[in-house]
């Protein structure tokens, strides 16, 4: 049996060099090198930005996303949208561990959910049985392979497997809210009605303290009213993230002229990133998790609007991200009650 690249390079087909999810296309033959895991894949969590991409581009007609779905993977052999770039996760049952992994504390038949972009995974569909137009999530019968380096979770016993990979899918975000925000903080959210920003107002709330504020600005009237009954928020703002100076004032008046010590985004729609900019103090923070950001509009616009901030890419990945996640849905009972209403 052969022993491939711990990354994953010796599945790149093109351009040759690359790693997986920088290429166009990769090998997805399901003959298993020794440092690899073989996955029975059960349902795809497409990332945000991709699955609102290809629903438009589909008209919300399902067998249109089907299609759209099975012929990237057919000529990427990953499930990376090109558009968007960004992929998901994916949960199965293991069917094979390569031998030069049998050190892991896995063993062929634990259900996992894979904690790597499926951008980079090698991936094949023999069926999509159901598209979840309302969760992100797709039913397929199909494989794919984990690197060496690939980092999964085994599932928990206690939480629904739907429910869980909603949440693993995004949790990197609140993670990193763990790290960002300490007591007293300001703290604004752009997005927070979705899951990630969900969970990233929870931790917020919890690391700011009472001494601490934190501002979710949302457009939707209804992620609104969620936040707020939730009370996951100080304040809620209802305005359209793609337009700057809009959100600027509001949170300006909000914080009697202060900003916000760290601006979280979490909106799958392009354009926000003035917004997260603006309503940030001068040697403030800036976290994009939303794979629908662009770097060069952020950085140029920043410099354009004379901002020294520290602006981070969304990690998908932090040490322990998955246990505090999940442990968020254990901590706080009427979370979990939506999260199992809108995804399990």
């Amino acid at each position: 049996m052969k022993k491939g690249c711990p990354f994953g390079s010796h599945r790149v087909i093109e351009p040759q060099g690359f790693l997986p999810q920088a290429a166009k296309k990769i090998d997805n033959t399901m003959e298993l090198y020794s440092n690899e895991i073989l996955i029975n894949v059960q349902t795809l969590n497409v990332d945000s930005a991709s699955f609102t991409q290809i629903k438009n581009a589909c008209g919300n007609d399902k067998d249109k996303i089907s299609e759209m779905i099975k012929k990237i993977v057919e000529e990427r052999g990953k499930l990376q949208n090109p558009v968007t770039g960004s992929g998901g996760m994916l949960i199965g049952t293991v069917e094979a561990i390569g031998p030069d992994l049998a050190h892991l504390d896995l063993k062929i038949g634990d259900r996992i959910a894979t904690l790597v972009s499926l951008s980079l995974t090698p991936l094949r569909i023999d069926r999509v049985k159901k598209i979840n137009i309302n969760t992100d999530q797709v039913d397929i019968e199909g494989k794919a392979i984990l690197f060496e380096s690939g980092v999964y979770a085994v599932l928990p016993k206690d939480i629904p497997d739907r429910l869980a990979l909603a949440v693993l899918d995004v949790a990197g975000a609140p993670a990193q809210v763990e790290r960002l925000v300490k007591k007293g903080m300001t703290v604004g959210i752009i997005g927070g009605g979705g899951k990630s920003g969900v969970l990233c107002s929870y931790q917020a709330k919890k690391n700011a303290g009472e001494t601490g504020k934190v501002i979710v600005v949302e457009y939707s009237k209804e992620n609104a009213n969620r936040i707020e009954k939730l009370g996951l928020a100080d304040e809620v703002i209802i305005a359209d993230a793609t337009k700057p100076v809009e959100v600027y004032e509001q949170v300006l008046t909000s914080t009697n002229g202060e900003l916000c010590d760290v601006v979280i985004n979490n909106v799958n729609v392009e354009g926000t990133e003035m917004s997260s900019i603006l309503i940030a103090k001068d040697l403030g923070t800036v976290y994009f998790f939303s794979m629908a950001t662009s770097f060069t509009r952020a950085a140029l616009g920043a410099e354009g609007v004379g901002k020294d901030i520290t602006m981070i890419i969304g990690n998908g990945y932090a040490r322990g991200h998955a246990e505090l996640s999940l442990n968020i849905l254990r901590e706080a009972p009427e979370i979990r009650e939506l999260f199992e209403k809108l995804y399990q």
